[in-house]
């Protein structure tokens, strides 16, 4: 049985968020292996670890499906969970109400050393298939490949949101609008240093620009830079997500998370001890965490100091 410790340190967990009398208290979960990569389902979390994919909640784990190498970010469409397989450079489709494998769709991978992205949209799950420069389009009624999308070489981070799919090249420092309706590229823009992970929410896509320490906005509109926010010297890979009118930022130094003002692009909350390289997903319930280093899965929970109590509220 996995042991649950609710972690209250004033100095490190209870960092204020959006006001003078709010705070994140983070409840951890010991998870053996690599927890990493997170998905949402509901009140629980797919993670993906050495040999499998486990879902968890904060009462445990709740499932398990064996994988030989499973990586990146991961999707939930069409009642499954998406994720690839850098080992055997393949989509794999998942059932997230039996937990079993149901298709293996082999796409390739842009970037098989895990860091690259799965995502759905526009009744389709996207996958940067090839560092050359391909997103294969996969259609969950078929589970087969309908369109190969050329893009920049070395686009293996992938975001969906306001209508478009959004692509990141690290190689080339760009950030390509994806037509969904014709499968081109519609916009191309410049980015900084060692762009990464993205997020589209809250009013624009934002990117890790991880050699500067940055965030870029990108107005979704327009596909240009509407504005950057400084976090650290360098942002080292971490994770992005966005919601409840906030972004939230993974961290790998300094501290385990930032939550950034979308519209101030202020940073409003440095949150926790540091703790290693991990992912991040948002819900509005509470923000997921992983920390692969220290086998540990957190949930922070906003909490709200009264005259009368201390009492938990949503986000």
């Amino acid at each position: 049985m996995n042991k649950l410790r609710a972690v209250m340190a004033l100095a490190t967990s209870l960092i204020l968020a959006t006001a003078a009398n709010a705070a994140l208290v983070e409840t951890v979960i010991d998870v053996p292996g690599f927890a990493d990569f997170l998905a949402i389902d509901g009140d629980s979390v797919w993670a993906t670890n050495k040999g499998r994919v486990e879902r968890w909640s904060k009462a445990g784990k709740l499932a398990e499906v064996a994988m030989a190498h499973p990586c990146g970010t991961m999707t939930i469409s069409a009642g499954s969970l998406w994720v690839a397989d850098c080992d055997q450079k393949t989509l794999n489709r998942i059932d997230i109400r039996t937990a079993k494998l149901t298709a293996v769709i082999p796409t390739g991978l842009a970037s098989p050393d895990g860091e690259m992205s799965v995502v759905s949209g526009a009744g389709s799950v996207w996958v940067a298939s090839d560092k050359t420069g391909l997103i294969a389009r996969v259609d969950p009624a078929t589970n087969n490949i309908i369109a190969s999308i050329k893009v920049e070489p070395g686009s293996c981070y992938l975001a969906f949101g306001f209508e478009a799919l959004w692509v990141v090249s690290a190689g080339t420092q760009t950030i390509q609008k994806v037509d969904p309706a014709t499968n081109n590229v519609v916009k191309t823009t410049k980015l900084g240093r060692q762009p990464g992970f993205l997020a589209a929410g809250e009013g624009g896509v934002w990117v890790q620009e991880q050699g500067d320490g940055t965030v870029a906005r990108i107005d979704p509109a327009t596909g240009d830079v509407s504005g950057r926010v400084k976090i650290d010297e360098t942002l080292k890979y971490g994770d992005i997500d966005t919601g409840g009118s906030k972004v939230w930022l993974r961290t790998t130094a300094n501290q385990t998370l930032v939550i950034i003002d979308p519209s101030s692009l202020q940073v409003v909350g440095r949150v926790g001890q540091e703790s290693g390289s991990g992912a991040l997903r948002y819900t509005p319930t509470g923000v997921w965490t992983t920390a692969h280093d220290m086998h540990k899965l957190s949930l922070w929970i906003e909490t709200v100091k009264t005259t009368e109590q201390d009492r938990a509220v949503q986000f």
